[in-house]
């Protein structure tokens, strides 16, 4: 299945508006699929039952759409989400936004694709709090799901913990930007985006180096970066990928996080300790919020010595990459 992405202008071959320096900030004109998931009207439907469904929590109470809501940037707008088990988690939701593009998922990475994904949060006990030998055979018990899970994926022995992923992932696919002014201006548009803006656009790109780490048209280099938010050793903090495998180079990291509706899906960084855009772009373009005995970070961190007038150049630019909110109909009754 092809989706239709809502964005008629930027399916057309890219080569006959936008220059070479320009084409890379377009979008690719398919959605990746793995090849035992590919994309149907029935997995989508049945991924957005799930993903909005509250009874996939312990408490019946939050679903995915909790802490990734489609009217809050696909976050939840504040620095760390409340769950139902241990509390509040210790990093900022991240946005499912154009999460289909991604090699890596969560701040850490430890997922590899959106399958591997879709189940973490669920059992998660500072987010959904289920575990999945609970989760299962509460679904089974609903017949309309029996139903659309046999739908969706006939001969895959119905409703398990294979195929309630392979659901959720296949509805996070389409959960993708619309056209921004900027997409616009990328495709030769001259006035879609403000002198400021473009003036942005230009520090972004060169003195800022801001596109050594946000790059492409989804503004992620899809890496993973210590950008100095915390300093000296990180006794008792959040360690970020090295907790996956005691590597030193991952010491801190975290990962690039898209600008895609970046107005969208603040609080912004890891822990969502920043609230403003401006404040994100000084911290990243001055050499972090610690200069100094930071333990590796990134060497793409530097003071770039700009101006307050350049930083404001850039959120300008930055605004620019925010488009209208999807079109979707989010849905009010379950299966019973």
């Amino acid at each position: 299945m092809i989706i239709k992405l809502g964005l008629s202008a930027l399916l057309i071959s890219s080569t006959l508006f936008a220059t070479s320096d320009m084409s890379k900030w377009i979008r690719p004109n398919e959605v990746p699929q793995p090849k035992d998931n590919k994309l149907t009207k029935d997995r989508i439907e049945l991924g957005k039952l799930l993903y909005f469904d509250k009874r996939l929590s312990a408490s019946d109470k939050i679903s995915c759409a909790t802490c990734h809501a489609p009217k809050r940037g696909w976050t939840d707008l504040v620095p760390v989400s409340k769950a139902v088990g241990a509390g509040r988690g210790p990093r900022n939701s991240p946005t499912v936004l154009n999460t289909a593009y991604l090699r890596r998922l969560f701040w850490d990475g430890r997922a590899k694709s959106l399958e591997q994904q879709a189940l973490g949060p669920i059992e998660a006990d500072v987010e959904m709090n289920m575990p999945l030998e609970v989760l299962i055979p509460k679904l089974q018990k609903i017949q309309g799901y029996v139903k659309l899970f046999n739908k969706a994926y006939p001969n895959e022995g119905g409703i398990n913990n294979k195929t309630l992923a392979k659901a959720i992932a296949s509805f996070e696919r389409t959960v993708l930007s619309t056209t921004a002014p900027f997409d616009k201006y990328a495709m030769g548009d001259t006035k879609a985006i403000s002198k400021k803006a473009a003036k942005g656009y230009k520090v972004f790109i060169g003195k800022a180096h801001c596109a050594d780490c946000h790059d492409k048209f989804n503004f992620t280099d899809g890496s993973f970066h210590n950008i100095g938010l915390k300093d000296g050793d990180l006794q008792g903090k959040d360690l970020g990928r090295y907790n996956l495998k005691r590597r030193a180079a991952w010491y801190g990291v975290f990962k690039t996080p898209t600008l895609r509706d970046v107005t969208k899906s603040g609080p912004y960084f890891h822990d969502g300790s920043v609230k403003t855009l401006t404040e994100a772009a000084t911290i990243c373009a001055s050499g972090g919020r610690y200069k100094n005995g930071v333990k590796n970070k990134s060497t793409y961190i530097e003071d770039r010595h700009l101006t307050q007038t350049e930083i404001s150049q850039i959120v300008a630019f930055m605004k620019t990459l925010t488009g209208p909110d999807m079109k979707l109909k989010i849905p009010t009754k379950f299966p019973q």
